[in-house]
């Protein structure tokens, strides 16, 4: 048995969950805390240098890790879902484009010293995408060859991430940057991203990009919570906001498929609550963006562990560090 601790980065949020692993049942989530930490905002401003800016996000995540380890002293490792391309060699975090201005810092390195413990740092979609496998059984193992399998993951949230599990194991390809969907190009010229790049997916499907096109078509600034309260109330332009995520959505994943032969998808993050206000437009768009041998035989579903598959498949990638 070990207990690890798992760390999910977002925007504007930190949630830290203790998670005890054994060797032939599934992985048990003891306890989560959550924390607010705007770190969108901090590394945005420009009251603080990138280096001042990576100290904070630095210590508040030392300072959430201690605050559970009192609690739980007997934490083996520490296992984080950040946001953003990552080496796979030297766990340098190459770029954040939804935490503008880090670049090239090691979290791994400098969160280990702050803490005294072994750290390892993935990109928080590939964390979740990990969590989901590990936690399914029916979906770890081929129901036709009885081997590992293959899954897609893509988190909806303040951006979209995508995580792949190939052959049972955490693909992230040579440089790191292996599945940002997110900024799959869906719309050419289209909305500037903070990638640089102009019409990615995740600037139609995210929650921020939900806000963008409500606000294009009313001039009114509303969450995506508030525009998914307006759609299901009827609102034409919240539910054509929606509609043009699911469409985007589908569209981005078309094309993965085509590249990466995958039967099972699974569709997580925050915003896939509102997965309701986008199911019709996004089968629609699959349906007609699939080459015809891949359509009907790609297994799209809904996560069914709430935000907390990003925790555990963290804590579990900590484990080869032990």
């Amino acid at each position: 048995m070990a207990t690890l601790i798992g760390i999910d980065v977002g925007g504007t949020n930190l949630r830290v969950g203790v998670v005890e692993c054994h060797a032939f049942t599934p992985p048990q989530l003891l306890e989560e805390v959550r924390f607010q930490a705007d770190f969108s905002s901090l590394s945005k401003t420009h009251q603080h240098s990138p280096q001042q800016a990576w100290q904070t996000i630095l210590m508040t995540i030392a300072d959430a890790v201690n605050s559970v380890r009192a609690k739980h002293p007997a934490i083996l490792a520490v296992g984080v879902g950040f946001p953003g391309f990552i080496d796979p060699v030297t766990q340098t975090i190459s770029q954040s484009p939804n935490l503008p201005g880090l670049s090239n810092v090691d979290l791994s390195a400098d969160l280990s010293a702050i803490i005294a413990l072994p750290v390892i740092t993935e990109n928080d979609a590939l964390a979740a995408a990990y969590g989901e496998y590990m936690m399914h059984p029916s979906q770890a193992i081929s129901q036709t060859s009885g081997h590992a399998s293959s899954l897609i993951y893509l988190g909806l949230g303040t951006g979209v991430g995508g995580g792949l599990i190939l052959n049972g194991k955490p693909f992230q390809g040579q440089h790191g940057v292996a599945m940002e969907v997110g900024h799959i190009t869906v719309q050419p010229n289209g909305r500037l991203c903070g990638c640089g790049n102009l019409g990615c997916m995740e600037q139609y499907a995210s929650a921020g990009g939900v806000a963008i096109s409500y606000f294009e078509a009313t001039n009114q600034h509303c969450t995506a919570l508030e525009i998914a309260t307006r759609a299901s109330a009827g609102d034409e332009a919240a539910v054509a906001a929606y509609q043009r995520a699911g469409t985007a959505l589908a569209q981005a994943l078309a094309h993965i498929l085509k590249v990466i032969d995958v039967a099972n998808v699974v569709i997580g993050g925050g915003m896939s609550a509102g997965w309701p206000l986008m199911q019709q437009a996004f089968h629609q768009q699959l349906e007609q963006d699939l080459i015809p041998a891949l359509r009907g035989k790609v297994n799209v579903s809904i996560s069914n562990m709430g935000d907390h598959a990003g925790i555990i498949g963290a804590a579990l990638l900590s484990r080869p560090v032990l």
